[in-house]
């Protein structure tokens, strides 16, 4: 079942979080960091020295380069968006998916050395500092939680805005946020393979005893948020679009708002209680209110449009209300340690800032004014209830690597040995 062992929070420990992570466009929780693990001692019997040497070496350059600043890839100007973290995170997510292979031979069916390890992990958001469990599952799922969080950090650096090249604007290109969706759909789906091939693997005592940074929760709340902020690009691509109709503006803003629920629901009951978990809930509710706004904006045109105008007038007071009360939580969320600033505003929320406050505004101060009597200028409608459209990708495990072809971890068991369809 594997050995289990939470360290509390002292001042000595190495998790790490700074003062300040600078401007945030998606925010990710830090990075968990890998505590070297020597495998000669338990392994060096069972497995040649040459495989040993492989997992020590490929572990040890994760260990490297996650602590080296990557949690917080924060930018000193936004001229060298990509010479601090960048690279780092390229070079990261290479190392993660050079080890994945070799470490999936610990967990081939049949393998009696998956408990054999004991692997650490320092948290982010769990009030124990750091976890033990001596069950190869709990690597590999620390490997895709990674995975995902280090594709939402590069897409975090690919919507920061830059400078354009007259030095004036600060703006985010097209091809950077269609470029984003795809990194988000493609944490979503080391995420979504997590939860539901990954996950079930441990006995249930164990699944209950993992951090918090990988209970269910949190694990589907990030992958909601990766949905959610691909959506809301596609909503900003969409309002620039001369071809997007209404229609289709409202849709993609109900949809972002059903992704930041979700995800503010899987967090609601879990223990987010020290800084990265408490900045983590402040996120989400901020997202959930800020695609409310649009959504509801969206929807008072049309029903404006439908001379439906109290039910409209209904719509685009919640649109106002509800911007006013994202700007609130914009500002909880920057302050909560560690402390944040927002960038310039683009995309979506550039659009609904500008058209809110003057165009819904006015609509609603007209409307009650017409229709004083009507009711329903003060019944909120409901939003309609679209089919969510982005799914995560399909990820699946690659096979286990070729250097376990030669290995004989099971004595009279040769077929323990050969790679198993891990799809």
């Amino acid at each position: 079942m594997g050995c289990f062992v939470s360290t509390p929070e002292d001042n000595g420990g190495m998790r790490r979080m700074p003062r300040d992570i600078g401007e945030v466009s998606v925010y990710v929780p830090g990075l968990r960091i890998p505590k070297p693990v020597d495998f000669s001692p338990p392994l060096g019997s069972n497995l040649s020295w040459n495989l040993v040497q492989l997992l020590t070496t490929l572990r040890t350059r994760i260990a490297v380069l996650a602590g080296e600043g990557v949690p917080t890839v924060k930018r000193s100007t936004r001229k060298n968006a990509t010479q601090h973290g960048g690279s780092t995170l390229t070079d990261l997510q290479y190392a993660l998916e050079e080890y994945l292979p070799v470490l999936l031979g610990l967990v081939k069916e049949g393998n009696h050395l998956m408990h054999k390890v004991q692997f650490v992990w320092v948290n982010q958001e769990d009030e124990a500092e750091e976890t033990a469990i001596s069950n190869a599952w709990y690597e590999v799922l620390s490997v895709l939680h990674m995975m995902a969080i280090v594709s939402l950090l590069q897409a975090n650096i690919m919507l920061l805005p830059k400078t354009s090249a007259d030095g004036i604007q600060s703006k985010v290109s097209e091809g950077c946020r269609r470029a984003s969706v795809d990194v988000f759909l493609k944490a979503a789906g080391f995420l979504d393979y997590a939860v539901r091939h990954v996950l079930p693997q441990f006995p249930a005592e164990l699944r209950r005893e993992l951090p918090v940074d990988l209970q269910d929760g949190v694990l589907q709340a990030l992958c909601l948020q990766a949905l959610g902020q691909a959506a809301d690009i596609q909503l900003g691509m969409a309002i620039a679009s001369s071809k997007a109709t209404l229609a289709v503006k409202r849709r993609l803003a109900c949809e972002t708002v059903k992704y930041w629920q979700q995800a503010q629901e899987n967090l609601v009951n879990l223990p987010l209680v020290n800084g990265w978990g408490e900045k983590h809930h402040q996120y989400v509710k901020w997202k959930y209110v800020e695609a409310k706004a649009a959504a509801y904006y969206f929807h008072g045109l049309i029903l404006d449009e439908g001379k439906s105008h109290g039910m409209a007038a209904a719509a685009l007071q919640v649109a106002v209300e509800s911007l006013e009360e994202s700007k609130k939580l914009s500002a909880a969320f920057d302050a909560t340690p560690p402390l944040s600033r927002n960038p310039p505003v683009w995309g979506t929320v550039k659009y609904i800032s500008e058209k809110i406050p003057n165009d819904a505004s006015a609509k609603v101060r007209i409307y009650r004014d017409l229709y004083s009597q009507d009711k329903t200028t003060d019944i909120a409608p409901t939003l309609p209830d679209f089919a969510l459209a982005l799914k995560p990708d399909d990820y699946q495990l690659p096979p286990v690597h070729s250097c376990w072809n030669q290995e004989k971890t099971n004595s009279g068991k040769p077929e323990a040995n050969q790679p198993k369809d891990t799809r």
